[in-house]
């Protein structure tokens, strides 16, 4: 799963990496090592546009690669509230054509969510003096530093609470993809250590992968969406074992109100307290 990422880039180096325009509007996208869901993050999305001088996408038409901000946790547009999102912030791969929260959403409004890097907690044997399990966190990032791009979801949902004319009633927000992780003993050493990490993971996409799964179009039935899933899935580890490194780091990312780089720095587990 994805529980916790880095985003920690400008929002200038961060379009650049995305290969998307300068935003029309002012985003603030703060430096923030704890990212939590509920929080605002950026994602990726691209829109048709009529024909100018843009980019041809590999639908044969003119789109847009645009970056946003948005809620952490994806609201359909039927949700009552916005704390719906609270527990929809992962989406997995195996359901997620078919689930209410996400199928309408996968067939035409889907997103890259960028990451410098994510946290996720390794069980170990044995338990604290708490009596609780004992767990190590790890972080996991690209090894050449750029950002990995999560395969997403985005809705916009409006606010009953708030006028119709006031834009601050409509709400953007985003979902992650997930998948199983490899299998125990795969190849390279970085997807074993995932195995060991967790039961899931977040999916990246590569380039190609990107491409076709912002492209804009809608797709007309749950086959189609199903097939670009699966072509998600497919080049998930590859992608991850080509790019991905790991290592253990501090048990303070365990609370979010700590944030700073020094939470990604790695450290020897057997020092850490509360093992």
């Amino acid at each position: 799963m994805c529980g916790r990422f880095v985003m920690a880039r400008a929002i200038g180096d961060l379009v650049a990496a995305a290969g998307a325009h300068t935003p029309d509007e002012q985003l603030e996208l703060r430096e923030d090592y704890n990212v939590a869901p509920t929080k605002d993050v950026a994602i990726v999305v691209e829109r048709p546009v009529e024909a100018t001088s843009e980019t041809t996408g590999d639908n044969g038409g003119q789109v847009r690669r645009e970056v946003h901000l948005a809620h952490w946790g994806l609201v359909p547009g039927w949700a009552k509230d916005l704390s719906f999102g609270s527990r929809t912030f992962n989406a997995r791969s195996e359901t997620v054509v078919t689930k209410p929260s996400f199928r309408a959403a996968v067939r035409s409004q889907r997103c890259a969510v960028p990451v410098d890097g994510y946290y996720e907690w390794k069980k170990l044997p044995g338990t604290t003096a708490r009596g609780t399990q004992k767990k190590q966190p790890y972080y996991v990032s690209r090894k050449d530093g750029a950002p990995i791009f999560f395969a997403g979801l985005y809705e916009w949902w409006a606010d009953p609470e708030i006028a119709t004319d006031d834009p601050r009633r409509w709400v953007l927000s985003t979902t992650i993809l997930t998948g199983a992780s490899p299998e125990p003993g795969s190849s390279p050493e970085v997807l074993d250590e995932l195995a060991g990490l967790h039961d899931r993971f977040p999916l990246p996409m590569n380039q190609l992968t990107m491409d076709h799964w912002l492209a804009p179009e809608k797709l007309t039935n749950a086959d189609q969406a199903q097939a670009l899933v699966d072509t998600v899935v497919a080049q998930a580890y590859d992608t991850a074992g080509d790019q991905w490194q790991m290592h253990p780091v501090s048990t303070a990312v365990g609370n979010v109100r700590n944030n700073g780089p020094e939470l990604t720095k790695p450290v020897e587990t057997q020092h850490l307290p509360g093992l």
